[in-house]
């Protein structure tokens, strides 16, 4: 028997999502991979991108490389200590709307669970109404999307920025249905988009010309400004490397809770951070960060948590970061394959990740104190080990 979405979502609202986690308890340390979860495999081939709606924390949209969409419902409706999070419904294979190739993005509404977006190397962006499972609007471009993102904190403009295989920046209206507007500054395709989540009109973007440009969409001339990985001093500069934020194509980029800082990573296995306000290089090394994907890489920073983390596709692994200091304080591993994607769910500072072995899984702090002392040196790539790094972290009180 089919479920309708309107049964499902009905009293959301009314339902509290109590967290049982301290905010600003680094829990982050302890993520291990949780036996007594399962997410339910539905997915035939590849994982490609996640997304958990930011009201609730409660439900995972996943996007596969054979178009498929599957939504999750992550809460423990059995109240037992093992369970499975269920697949609620899919837009599946024989859905008259399923995207024909591989879904690079998918993105929940940020204010409500009744729609979500999805977007395809099909070279379309399409809206979906949650209930009915049916697409609302259709956005159609002359090359393949590798990514799209709609801005978490914007009441002005219901504007989706998408990258596609143009060096063009598109925009698509939500309220007009239009797509004509077009932000010009990259020579080659355009990775991976991402809106600031503190100023509603700056968007940053990447691309395979090596360049991380931010935006102020209001503005004609558009651009910002061209993060420069060389801070400006050009005698330390190829003029190849002049003005560029990696030696390679930029495919993976986010900005920080607050938005004060962006992350960016690169096909130069670089990572950097960047000063959002000033453009500024803050030149933390995070030492090599092996980045062999072609197409986008989508990766996640924490929030609720300090200090904060990164967590990065990494092989078959993850690698998790801090921030501010470039530490490589774990890797995660439990994929038999390629990890393309990974999501954090604040509200208990979890984790999930998709991979190529069709697999997600769910990444969640050990019901124990952080003892790193165990992890082997040999399991993690030779770069920032801190052995007594539990010593320096901070108390949820400390947090400003």
């Amino acid at each position: 028997m089919r479920i309708s979405f309107a049964a499902v979502f009905q009293g959301k609202s009314s339902k509290a999502y109590v967290s049982s986690v301290a905010h600003g308890t680094p829990l982050v340390l302890s993520l291990e991979l949780n036996k007594d979860r399962d997410v339910e495999r539905i997915h035939e081939s590849g994982i490609n991108t996640l997304d958990i709606e930011p009201v609730e924390g409660r439900y995972m949209l996943s996007g596969e490389s054979d178009g498929v969409i599957v939504l999750y419902d992550l809460e423990n409706l059995t109240r037992k200590p093992s369970y499975t999070c269920k697949a609620l419904f899919s837009v599946g294979k024989s859905h008259p709307d399923v995207h024909k190739f591989s879904v690079e993005t998918v993105q929940w509404y940020p204010r409500d669970t009744g729609m979500f977006t999805s977007s395809s190397f099909d070279k379309t962006l399409k809206i979906w109404d949650t209930n009915t499972l049916q697409p609302a609007d259709i956005f159609y471009f002359e090359g393949t999307v590798y990514s799209h993102h709609m801005s978490p904190v914007a009441t002005q403009h219901c504007l989706i920025a998408v990258g596609t295989k143009s060096p063009k920046v598109q925009l698509c209206d939500l309220k007009s249905g239009s797509s004509s507007h077009i932000l010009q500054g990259h020579r080659q395709e355009v990775l991976a988009v991402s809106w600031s989540p503190r100023h509603e009109y700056v968007l940053a973007t990447g691309s395979a010309d090596g360049r991380v440009k931010l935006w102020d969409v209001r503005r004609a001339s558009g651009c910002l400004s061209t993060l420069d990985q060389h801070n400006g001093e050009k005698s330390k500069a190829s003029s190849e490397a002049a003005n560029t934020a990696h030696n390679g194509r930029v495919n993976g980029l986010c900005y920080t809770s607050d938005g004060l800082h962006l992350l960016t990573i690169g096909t130069d296995d670089r990572m950097r951070l960047w000063n959002s306000s000033t453009g500024e290089n803050t030149l933390v090394n995070y030492g090599k960060v092996c980045n062999e994907s072609w197409k986008g890489l989508k990766f996640a920073i924490s929030c609720g948590c300090n200090p904060e983390f990164a967590f990065v596709p990494y092989g078959s692994t993850i690698a998790v970061y801090t921030i501010f200091t470039g530490e490589l304080i774990t890797v995660l591993r439990g994929h038999y394959s390629t990890v393309n994607c990974c999501v954090f769910q604040p509200h208990f500072q979890e984790l999930y990740s998709g991979s190529k072995d069709s697999n997600i899984l769910a990444w969640i702090p050990a019901p124990r104190e952080p003892v790193l002392d165990d992890i082997s040196e040999k399991s993690l790539p030779q770069q920032h080990l801190n052995p007594a790094y539990e010593d320096a972290w901070s108390s949820s009180d400390d947090e400003g």
